[in-house]
């Protein structure tokens, strides 16, 4: 399999304090890798790295063998990098369905001038871009809801809606960060079918940061952990589970 992220020894400084030290990973085509660790490892920083959040105080990111630390993030997100945040980010005042059409427009080829004037090559892609939302929205199980406010969804849906709207940029690379954080047990085991229902139907490559280690342990096919900006293991879940220094460091003697 192609390597899809390749991070050599990213290093992020913030006034002194490192956040990340030297951290390598590499994610192939349509993996799903997880990425764990305690609060401050440095999980959701290296997530606005790769995304062009931040650039990186040293070390480089490669997408598909391109370079692109410096890139701006809307530019990362064209290449075709798309996320969901820790905390939810909707147009609470939009609907369902306008909040993955919404993310539609990042993919989009019309300008400026052709959407001004109404010419039929917009015209064409306004009908595109509302059948594919419409089909984002029955993978995601929100279609029946698609005239809803997106402030009135239930929490575990608004995770769903947010998930919908990344992929609508078509990403060959989806950043999930925190995924199950709030959701019910129930709401965990719907979120891992439709984790493995993207991968296999839309043949794209998921990267998820997770404490939830039920979650991580059964979905992802490979992990990385981080500890104070290092990484300190990287392998199967059946090889991280079982590596001494993870069991000391984040999930306990005991576990």
């Amino acid at each position: 399999m192609a390597v899809v992220l390749q991070l050599e020894d990213i290093t992020q400084e913030f006034g002194g304090l490192r956040a990340l030290d030297l951290v390598n990973i590499s994610v192939k085509e349509q993996q799903i890798f997880g990425i764990i660790g305690p609060n401050g490892a440095g999980k959701t920083t290296l997530f606005n790295i790769i995304t062009g959040i931040y650039v990186p105080t040293g070390g480089k990111v490669f997408f598909k063998g391109q370079l692109i630390n410096k890139k701006p993030a809307w530019s990362v997100a064209r290449m075709g990098i798309g996320r969901t945040f820790q905390n939810i980010r909707l147009f609470n005042k939009l609907s369902v369905l306008d909040n993955v059409r919404v993310g539609s427009y990042g993919a989009s080829k019309s300008g400026f001038l052709s959407g001004m004037l109404g010419l039929p090559g917009e015209r064409r892609e306004e009908k595109r871009i509302l059948e594919e939302t419409e089909e984002l929205l029955r993978l995601v199980d929100l279609y029946e809801k698609r005239w809803e406010f997106a402030e009135n969804l239930a929490y575990g849906e608004q995770r769903r809606l947010e998930i919908a709207r990344a992929l609508a940029l078509k990403p060959a690379l989806l950043l999930l960060d925190e995924p199950a954080a709030g959701m019910n047990s129930s709401e965990k085991a719907e979120l891992m079918d439709l984790i493995w229902k993207i991968r296999e139907e839309k043949k794209i490559t998921i990267l998820l940061v997770e404490h939830d280690m039920n979650l991580v342990m059964n979905i992802c096919e490979q992990i990385a952990v981080l500890n104070y900006g290092r990484k300190i293991a990287d392998g199967t879940p059946e090889e991280v589970v079982n590596d001494e220094g993870v069991i000391q460091s984040y999930l306990g003697a005991e576990a």
